[in-house]
């Protein structure tokens, strides 16, 4: 064997790419065969693996995909046998990569094969453990998405964007780069689509460096083929699941603004209160002596004329002091949460490392 051409192999990074599929046995074998077209561009600077996961498909994809595995040879094909949706698919295809990157694209080339350079570029100038391709953010681009779903998705992205405090625009896109040894030692639980915020979210706990490049989601073709990727009902369970997955990343911040909400209405109702007793005080100078009998008349009188005032005053402040508390044992809980699970990552990589 040649030693310069083994010095090469090994000084070039390995790169997985992870191809979630289910039933595209439409576009499987044209789009793979792009894909490695594309990939051959590419192959003096990495070593490619391709892992296709079959999630239960219910037409001919897992048989395409096997007679392809035997055509490329750096190509390998996981089966379900049912559908156990996308966050199961891509901890199957994270568990059973080797890369030193790893790369998850969608199988219908929405991204074009071209995000996979940039990708790994930035991945490694920014030294970055994740980097999301953003159709979201400035310079990026989207075509051919229908109205209606690219008004939700980019409505609750804005949601995590803002409820989370960090600087990503695109918290739902599937198309990333991750860091092999860090994507590998990351524990996930999310079994829908909810796994693409859960990864950003665990990665912020981890400290890990998060970064978005510009992108240009086209579903040209896949709305050429008279695809229809989701139902109305499924796009607004995602989007109810988006804001629901945003309450993970500061959910005390939700309690405390909806304390604060209703005691602002309790503090409105009580100074109403004072206020209607202060100007009641002077007139009840003919019928009682002393402050307390004075001031308790005058209360007296201000609740004879709104007595659901006294009521609504005293169960919002209460009701807003027993809010804004659970803010702070959700804000103990969330720290407990992230130091064990930055600890239980930790020593899952360093048990990685060993083997």
């Amino acid at each position: 064997m040649d030693a310069s051409k083994t010095i090469e192999t090994i000084t070039k990074p390995l790169v997985s790419i992870i191809l979630p599929a289910f039933n595209e046995e439409a576009i499987i074998e044209k789009n793979i065969g792009l894909l490695y077209n594309y990939l051959n561009t590419l192959s003096h600077l990495y070593i490619w693996e391709v892992l296709v996961v079959n999630d239960g498909s219910s037409d001919k994809t897992g048989e395409i995909a096997d007679a392809l595995a035997k055509e490329y040879d750096t190509l390998k094909i996981f089966h379900h046998s049912t559908n156990r949706n996308l966050g199961t698919a891509h901890r199957t295809g994270f568990n059973n990569s080797k890369g030193d990157y790893v790369i998850v694209l969608d199988l219908d080339l929405s991204y074009a094969p071209a995000h996979i350079e940039r990708l790994l570029n930035e991945a490694i100038v920014q030294d970055a453990e994740m980097v999301i391709a953003s159709p979201y953010m400035k310079g990026g681009k989207n075509t051919a998405v229908p109205r209606l779903r690219l008004l939700l998705s980019k409505t609750v992205n804005f949601i995590m964007r803002k409820a989370s405090g960090l600087n990503i625009y695109t918290f739902t896109g599937m198309v990333r780069a991750y860091k092999g040894d860090f994507i590998r030692s990351v524990n996930t639980k999310s079994t829908t689509f909810d796994i693409m915020s859960e990864l950003v979210f665990k990665a912020h706990i981890l400290r890990a460096k998060v970064v978005e490049i510009p992108a240009h989601l086209d579903w040209s073709a896949q709305m050429a083929l008279g695809k229809v990727r989701t139902s109305g009902m499924r796009i607004f369970k995602g989007i109810f699941n988006g804001l629901v997955n945003s309450f993970i990343f500061r959910p005390y911040l939700f309690f405390w603004l909806i304390g604060l909400g209703i005691f602002i209405i309790s503090i409105y109702i009580i100074l109403w209160i004072f206020i209607n007793t202060y100007l009641q005080y002077p007139m009840t100078a003919e019928l009682a002596q002393g402050f307390e009998n004075r001031f308790s008349l005058a209360v007296s009188e201000v609740y004879a004329q709104r007595p659901y005032s006294f009521i609504v005053g005293g169960v919002t402040l209460i009701t807003s002091i027993q809010i804004m508390g659970l803010g702070f044992i959700s804000l103990q809980k969330k720290r407990y949460f992230d130091e064990l699970f930055h600890l239980n990552s930790t020593m899952n990589r360093k048990i990685q490392n060993q083997k």
